[in-house]
C-alpha cells in the first residue's frame, strides 16, 4: 500500500511524497518525492509524518478538535519542542517507544493520521 505523506523534520524542512515501506519499528524508510526522486529517510531526523488526503490542505481552516472518534483511543495533546500543538486520539502512547500514531480530533481536516516521533516532543498529555 502506498501512502501520501508530508514529512516534517526537526530542522524545519518539509518533504512531500509517497511511501510504501514506513514501519514504526524501523529506523529508515523511502520517500518518492513529488519530483520523482527516491530518498532514504531516517525516522529520528523527523518531527512527524502526516498521512494526508492531499498535499495542499487548507491553511486557512481552523480545526476545532471537538470531534469524537469511536475506537480511536484516548484524547491526547502533543506539544512539540518547536511549540506546535496537535490534539487527537491515541491508542498506544509510551514515552519508551520511538514514536506513536495520533488520529486528529478534527475529522474534516486534511490529516488522516499522524506518526509523531517521540524525541521531537516536549510534552504529551491525555485530556
Amino acid at each position: 500500500m502506498t501512502n501520501k505523506v508530508v514529512l516534517t523534520f526537526k530542522d524545519g524542512k518539509i518533504l512531500k511524497g509517497l511511501t510504501s515501506n514506513f514501519f514504526p519499528n524501523k529506523n529508515t524508510f523511502h520517500l518518492s518525492t513529488e519530483d520523482g526522486q527516491i530518498t532514504e529517510v531516517n525516522r529520528e531526523d523527523l518531527k512527524a509524518i502526516f498521512f494526508v488526503k492531499d498535499y495542499s490542505g487548507n491553511k486557512a481552516r481552523k480545526d476545532m478538535y471537538d470531534d469524537h472518534i469511536p475506537g480511536a483511543g484516548r484524547k491526547i495533546q502533543v506539544i512539540f519542542k518547536d511549540n506546535e500543538v496537535i490534539t487527537g486520539f491515541c491508542q498506544g502512547y509510551s514515552s519508551d517507544r520511538p514514536g506513536f500514531f495520533v488520529v486528529p480530533a478534527a475529522k474534516e481536516g486534511n490529516n488522516e493520521r499522524i506518526f509523531i516521533v517521540t524525541s521531537a516532543t516536549a510534552t504529551v498529555k491525555f485530556l
